[in-house]
């Protein structure tokens, strides 16, 4: 039985990952008074006078949306909002696994931007956070800006905010081991959606270098035609030299490749033209470059997105700290200098005399992470003036 049948054999006999386990043992005539009829009129009374005590009084303080139209759902595509609870559910698990965070699945059937963010934001006094997951860009960025504009709860699109921070973090750990140099790098990130608009957005604002993006049609550069208005943000602050060309010609040179695009677009005769290269070969299951042809074309550092190769880069090392640290302070919003932070802490957790190029990252297994994580991004906002607790 392979992992996909073994999978779908799983899901049959558990008939859903996550189950709502009550807090309260309702076995008394007093239990059912307190915790109900007529006790619980006295919290509502309290709520309706002072809007924060929503987050004291009920789960909210420690209970995350994960919302998904089920347009980009893992390398499925727009397989609908049915076809993507799976996936929610499994992301609701890992949250309360990791960071004992509890988290709902929230499926909604529409395409539509206005229908989507006014669905969120009506629902958003049921929790403390949004975990925006496997939205299509360029609707996903519209949908987060706006979100974060009228939500008073933070809000964090996974799919590109988690995966930059955790590329952030094995880049880190990687240049160490490459001895190359914060400022310097050369970074090729192949696809423009949003994980890779994401990664490259900061992977600037962390000071890493000059990045290039490309996409299907090659190197994107400021003053193209025909980009979105993601690409058309990240094209005025990367390919600081205004090059042209496919994606071979953007990696002669370079220092590292962050692929989050298609299997194979990589050969290991394009990794022999970069300079000592990292290569994060990141799509799934099938990665841009497999390792060995990578490690063959001479790379330095390899990581996929992939569990049985060495530097497995996998969000789950991010959303579980991220939210429980924002949840803690009560925080308003997930800023910049948290991701930054959070980036640092993940790299933090191998120890520089234990890095090698096959241990640039901590395990997806590691439930140490999201208490280090969570206590970055918890100080920053506490720093930052956006914590309410």
């Amino acid at each position: 039985m392979d992992i996909n049948e073994a999978s779908l054999k799983m899901h049959y006999e558990l008939g859903g990952k996550i189950e709502v386990v009550s807090r309260k043992k309702i076995e008394t005539r007093e239990d059912l008074s307190l915790a109900y009829t007529p006790g619980v009129a006295e919290p509502c009374r309290v709520i309706a006078k002072d809007y924060e005590q929503s987050f004291k009084l009920t789960r909210r303080g420690n209970l995350v949306a994960v919302i998904t139209d089920g347009t980009a759902v893992l390398g499925l595509g727009d397989i609908g909002p049915a076809a993507g609870m799976p996936v929610m559910e499994g992301k609701c698990a890992l949250f309360k696994e990791f960071a004992d965070v509890d988290a709902f699945p929230i499926c909604i059937d529409s395409k539509d931007t206005d229908t989507i963010v006014q669905t969120i934001y009506l629902i958003s006094k049921s929790f403390g956070g949004i975990n925006l997951e496997d939205i299509a860009a360029p609707r996903c960025f519209e949908i987060e800006r706006r979100l974060k504009e009228i939500c008073d709860i933070p809000v964090f699109h996974d799919d590109q905010h988690g995966t930059a921070i955790v590329v952030a973090a094995a880049l880190i750990n990687a240049m160490k081991v490459t001895k190359k140099e914060m400022g310097k790098m050369r970074i090729v990130i192949n696809g423009a959606g949003a994980a890779g608009i994401a990664i490259g957005k900061h992977l600037i604002n962390m000071g890493f270098g000059n990045v290039i993006m490309c996409d299907i049609n090659g190197i994107i550069c400021e003053g193209d035609e025909g980009l979105n208005a993601g690409q058309e943000e990240i094209s005025h602050v990367s390919n600081l030299n205004h090059e042209h060309g496919k994606l071979a010609d953007a990696l002669k040179g370079a220092d590292a490749f962050i692929g989050v695009s298609r299997p194979g677009l990589v050969t290991k005769e394009m990794v022999s033209t970069m300079n000592n290269g990292i290569v994060f070969a990141m799509a799934n299951p099938t990665p841009e470059i497999m390792p060995d042809e990578a490690l063959a074309g001479g790379a330095a550092v390899v990581g996929t997105g992939r569990s049985d190769f060495p530097n497995q880069i996998n969000n789950v090392l991010v959303f579980p700290g991220v939210f429980k640290g924002a949840l803690s302070v009560r925080a308003k919003e997930i800023t910049e200098l948290m991701k930054e932070r959070a980036s640092y802490a993940i790299a933090s957790l191998i120890p520089d005399d234990q890095l090698t190029a096959e241990n640039i990252i901590a395990s997806p297994l590691d439930k140490t992470v999201a208490d280090v994580v969570a206590k970055a991004v918890a100080d920053t906002a506490v720093e930052q003036g956006i914590a309410r607790v």
